[in-house]
This record gives structure tokens, C-alpha cells and sequence, in this order.
């Protein structure tokens, strides 16, 4: 049995993290570097200010982020399994493309929960040059994502979702026309569910109780009601209605016996194509689901007629 690689192919982190080179990118860095039982430099990840540090590194020395910060209490994102995301829509995209994976602004992704940090677009602009729409409900995580785009001269644009129970309706326009969405779903049914995740997070690491909740995040990050297949499966019904004007819906999905209810929900959804891309990250293996109303004899076309 061939070993599945830890990270996709093209992610830049597959080797691990560049201690030298990062630092030397980023000097605050190096006040929060420790060694580990192997003698090897790495940072203390249940300490949140040191991964803010990490990230804020990675970002500038990779993806040429110069200025990167997220207010206190937000989602603070390890990049690596985020921006394998990125490389495993880029494969999809290929897939409808003879195999060219379709890099430059005319191919357009929208961010459902951009949230604070801005990740996805951040690194997806620049691993492939796509142009990205982020949205997001909370109006904290807008400001900060403005900020960012101000500081750095990006032009990504931002959209409020004025209703916590819509997803794409509101904020796509009938206008628009993109090549992928994606998401990162709120995982758990309830504020109470998200506190017994934290808890077994930092007992795994160790650390017995703690009051922190998931090292960052504010509710809209972390649950809603029903849940991930809840929130999926409103992103399929209102997905319908917009079937003609994005080529791929994806959705990272984070347990795997959710997979099992969300096929019936897209079968009953009659979407043209779905598939489940499993993504291995170390030790730990995510998913995203992505399905479409495009016919596979027109996805070629849907690319094509971007560039025009």
C-alpha cells in the first residue's frame, strides 16, 4: 500500500516549519522558539500568542504578507492544513481542465466564514493568483479582515451576511459568477459542545481543565445550531438557487460518520456530480466534500469563459 503524503504535494510546509529562515523573515519570532526533546527548534503551540507569531512569520515568508494580526479571541489558524485546502481545490478545478491547474484573477473563489485572519485568501491569491470574495457574519472579523487588506494593498473584497440562517443567499449577487466556494463550518451543535471539545484538547495536551475555548474563537466560529450537518445541508438547499453561477460548492467536513447523512441530503439535492476528498495532514486525516449542478460535458466551458 503506497503512503499517503502528509501534506499535499505543493504545500510549502510539507518539510516542516524553517526555523532559520522564518526568523530571519520575522525576528519577534525567535523570543517565542523553544527545543524539543530531539534538540529541534519549535515554538510552545498550546501558548496562543506564540502561534499568533508562527503564523504571522509563515504568512510574511511564504505569501508575502507583510503586516498580519487578528484581534484577541478569534480563530487562530494553523496555515499548513489550511492551505492544503487551497491545493486540493486546485485540483479539482484541474480536473475540469485538462489536468491545467487554472491559475490568475479571472478565476474567482468566494470564502464563506472568512473570519479574522483571512487565511484562505491570503494564501490562495498567492499560490495561484485567484481572486477571492470573503464573507463573513461577524462584523469584528470584517474589520479585521479589512485591515489586513488595507495594510498589505490587497484588493480582496468583503460582504457581511446580515442572517445567521443564510449562507449564500444575500451575498451572492446576481452578477456573480464563481469557479469555487469553500468553507470551514461551524463543527459543533452548541456553545456547551464546543466547551467539552476544549477541554478534551487541552487534556491531550496535558493541561487538565481550562476556561480558554478552542484557543481562540467566537461562537459564530465554533457552532450553531445542528451543528455541522445542520449548517452543511443549508448550504446545499440554498446552494440550488445559485447552481448556474458557481462551477464547485465545497465544504471542509470534520467528522467522518457526518459523511454518510450528507450523501442522502446531496442525492436529494440532484446535484450533477459530488465527490469526497480526503486530505491526510500528519496523523490526522480531513475532508472536504464538494458537489455541483454543472454538467461534466459544460465544467470545461465554465472555466473557459472566465477568461473572456
Amino acid at each position: 500500500m503506497a503512503i499517503k503524503p502528509k501534506l499535499h504535494p505543493r504545500n510549502q510546509h510539507s518539510d516542516g516549519y524553517d526555523f532559520v529562515r522564518l526568523i530571519a523573515q520575522t525576528p519577534e519570532l525567535e523570543a517565542f522558539t523553544t527545543s524539543n526533546p530531539l534538540g529541534q527548534t519549535t515554538i510552545d503551540f498550546k501558548n496562543v500568542t506564540a502561534v499568533r507569531m508562527l503564523n504571522r512569520a509563515l504568512l510574511k515568508t511564504h505569501y508575502n504578507v507583510e503586516f498580519w494580526d487578528i484581534p484577541s479571541g478569534y480563530l487562530c489558524p494553523p496555515i499548513p492544513g489550511r492551505v492544503d485546502y487551497i491545493h486540493y481545490l486546485a485540483d479539482l478545478l484541474a480536473s475540469n481542465n485538462d489536468k491545467d491547474i487554472p491559475r490568475g484573477r479571472h478565476i474567482k473563489a468566494l470564502d464563506i466564514g472568512t473570519g479574522a485572519s483571512l487565511v484562505y485568501p491570503l494564501t490562495g491569491q498567492n499560490e495561484y493568483g485567484w481572486h477571492f470574495t470573503g464573507v463573513d457574519i461577524d462584523a469584528g472579523a470584517l474589520k479585521s479582515a479589512r485591515q489586513i487588506c488595507e495594510l498589505n494593498n490587497l484588493d480582496i473584497p468583503l460582504r457581511r451576511q446580515a442572517k445567521s440562517e443564510d449562507i449564500f443567499r444575500g451575498v451572492i449577487t446576481p452578477d456573480d459568477r464563481f469557479h469555487i466556494s469553500m468553507c470551514n463550518p461551524p463543527f459543533h451543535a452548541s456553545l456547551e459542545k464546543a466547551n467539552e471539545g476544549t477541554q478534551r484538547k487541552w487534556a491531550n495536551l496535558g493541561q487538565g481543565k481550562s476556561k480558554k475555548l478552542n484557543f481562540g474563537g467566537q461562537n459564530a466560529e465554533l457552532w450553531c445550531p445542528g451543528g455541522e450537518i445542520k449548517f452543511i445541508a443549508r448550504m446545499v438547499e440554498q446552494s440550488r438557487e445559485f447552481g448556474d453561477q458557481c462551477l464547485w460548492f465545497t465544504s471542509l467536513v470534520s467528522k467522518k460518520d457526518n459523511l454518510s447523512p450528507l450523501h442522502r441530503i446531496l442525492g436529494k439535492a440532484k446535484v450533477a456530480d459530488y465527490q469526497i476528498v480526503e486530505m491526510a495532514q500528519g496523523q490526522k486525516t480531513s475532508r472536504f466534500i464538494a458537489w455541483t449542478y454543472i454538467k461534466r460535458s459544460q465544467r470545461s466551458a465554465f472555466l473557459t469563459r472566465a477568461k473572456s
